[in-house]
């Protein structure tokens, strides 16, 4: 059950609970009857009829919505999972190219020579190392008046 997807499991976690819910809907309906049958006045039995009436229909329609639930719930699921899988091979793709147009580029780029990256020297390096400080406020602040 470890390898089984989650979808499956879901419709059949479903199928289960819809049976059970069958059984005691079914198991009360049949109660309503019975106290039909043992009725002494006429009133008695059709209240009691129409009570195993809507509690039959009632369980149903709470059976067909708990089974369309998991229905969706399972079918998300399955979708969510696909798309994971898509995005998963997507991005696998896209860094396979990625790490090809790296070698790539790497085989066919030309060496640097020595010369280029060198430091500027001279005047030019003087004149951007030596920046001068920013000039400092000749105005002092006055004196409070206590």
């Amino acid at each position: 059950m470890a390898d089984a997807d989650l979808d499956g499991i879901i419709r059949q976690l479903a199928k289960q609970q819809n049976k059970t819910l069958t059984g005691a809907v079914k198991a009360r309906r049949n109660h309503y009857l019975g106290l039909a049958a043992k009725a002494k006045d006429v009133s008695g039995k059709a209240r009691a009829k129409a009570l195993a009436q809507a509690a039959m229909e009632q369980g149903l329609a709470a059976a067909k919505r708990l089974q369309v639930a998991a229905d969706n719930a399972a079918d998300s699921y399955a979708r969510a999972m696909r798309k994971a899988v898509e995005i998963a091979a997507g991005e696998e793709a896209a860094a396979a190219a990625k790490t090809a147009t790296k070698t790539a580029a790497k085989t066919t780029a030309k060496p640097e020579t020595k010369g280029a990256a060198k430091k500027p020297s001279g005047a030019a390096a003087k004149a951007t190392s030596k920046a001068k400080p920013a000039p400092k406020s000749a105005a002092k602040p006055k004196a409070r008046k206590t």
